[in-house]
């Protein structure tokens, strides 16, 4: 059987959402010379609409056309702009369909600004005889942090320092951050079909864990100061105590620490 490569086709007929001359559209995937699948979209009923996003749902019947059952098969609906900007997506699940068998269906999508004017049809998930689907849709987002340059690790592996930009599959992830001097922490996010590249997350690390001393010579360290006198900074650095002359300390940056309770003896 003929391998398909096309694993999209383009609707480049513009059409009216809502409107009711609007004709049923015919089409075929793949858009080749054997297609597998003939879907029919109907009218475009827009439900509502909440600040700039707006509801719609279509009827939509797809026909087995391909000479075995489909045992599964998965689809995503792009919705574009007149100015060919994707403004929206909808989700497509065929499944069990026999040789010949049409099944019916509502397909719910949002679609932002605009009203749609063009659309596309990408397949997901496709049965092996029929070639790899598109790769996966990945969602791109710069990692910010406050301050910048921590370590940052997502679902556990280590991925660079903030800022960073990175790319997500769909669904649930974890975000780690971690820098010397401050409480380290997780924050998790979320992606799904309606998520665009472009967006960013910034993350404020929690307060210092220790005193920060900066040195006249420009190197910083993170310790606990214990006495300040005319000549001597004495500190504990990396669980050691260690006496820094006075007259080499530029400054000292105290943390703020929750005073200890003393007890009294009985």
């Amino acid at each position: 059987m003929k391998r398909f490569l096309a694993l999209f086709f383009v609707l480049l007929s513009s059409f009216s959402a809502g409107a009711k001359d609007a004709p049923t559209t015919v089409m075929f995937w793949p858009s080749s010379e054997k297609p597998v699948i003939r879907f029919t979209f109907g009218k475009f009923v827009k439900l509502g609409s909440m600040a700039s996003q707006n509801s719609y749902t279509v009827d939509v019947t797809a026909e087995n056309l391909w000479g075995k059952p489909i045992p599964s098969a998965t689809f995503e609906a792009y919705f574009f702009s007149k100015d060919n900007v994707r403004i929206g997506s909808g989700y497509i699940s065929l499944s069990n369909l026999g040789i010949r068998e049409t099944v019916r269906f509502t397909l719910p999508f949002g679609a932002s600004g605009a009203q749609p004017a063009t659309f596309k049809i990408v397949a997901t998930q496709l049965p092996k005889e029929l070639g790899p689907a598109e790769a996966p849709r990945k969602i791109r987002l710069t990692v910010y942090s406050i301050p910048s340059g921590a370590s940052l690790k997502v679902d556990g592996e280590d991925v660079g320092v903030t800022p960073k930009q990175v790319e997500f599959s769909l669904g649930k992830h974890n975000l780690q951050f971690s820098m010397m001097g401050y409480h380290s922490g997780s924050y998790p996010v979320e992606f799904g079909p309606d998520d665009v590249s472009g967006g960013n997350v910034s993350y404020e690390l929690g307060a210092l864990a220790h005193d920060t001393i900066e040195m006249r010579d420009g190197t910083t360290l993170n310790a606990d100061v214990e006495s300040v006198d005319a000549t001597t900074v004495t500190a504990r650095i990396a669980g050691t105590f260690q006496s820094l002359d006075r007259n080499q300390v530029k400054r000292i940056l105290f943390t703020q620490r929750d005073p200890v309770a003393v007890g009294s003896a009985q």
